[in-house]
């Protein structure tokens, strides 16, 4: 997080408008807090859920060079809960199938969420700088 300080001016122009923080300032702020924290979290569960999709698209890639009549142990493919199996080649590639769909859907109702969030902090920001200018940083 990059941090700056005030510039002489910047400094002197706060201390000669402070403003008092009323509770619906002090809402709004902590609305932020709460909404950032939140957009943090999901950006990291979209990071995991790329991956995990990335990881299902190699598999399936490298199952479209197997043989069909082969078991493929399932362990080096995809793991179902903490049990290993092995089955055969079109069966796991419809499981595969699946699982990427899965995430897909994830991803996507993530992303909305994302959004939403993202907007509702655009607003906040807008009243929060409207009513403190300078003398609040909510740059994250």
């Amino acid at each position: 997080m990059q941090r700056r300080m005030l510039s002489k001016e910047d400094e002197a122009a706060v201390g000669n408008d402070e403003l008092e923080v009323r509770r619906e300032d002090q809402d709004k702020i902590n609305k932020f807090s709460r909404l950032h924290q939140r957009e943090t979290s999901l950006e990291e569960e979209l990071k995991s859920r790329a991956k995990e999709k990335e990881d299902l698209e190699e598999i399936s890639s490298e199952l479209e060079l197997a043989d069909e009549d082969e078991k493929i142990p399932y362990e080096e493919l995809y793991k179902l809960g903490d049990a290993f199996i092995m089955l055969p080649l079109p069966e796991v590639q419809e499981l595969l199938a699946k699982g990427s769909s899965k995430i897909e859907q994830s991803v996507s109702a993530t992303e909305e969420k994302l959004s939403s969030i993202r907007e509702e902090m655009e607003t906040l920001k807008v009243d929060l700088y409207a009513r403190f200018g300078k003398s609040i940083n909510l740059e994250t």
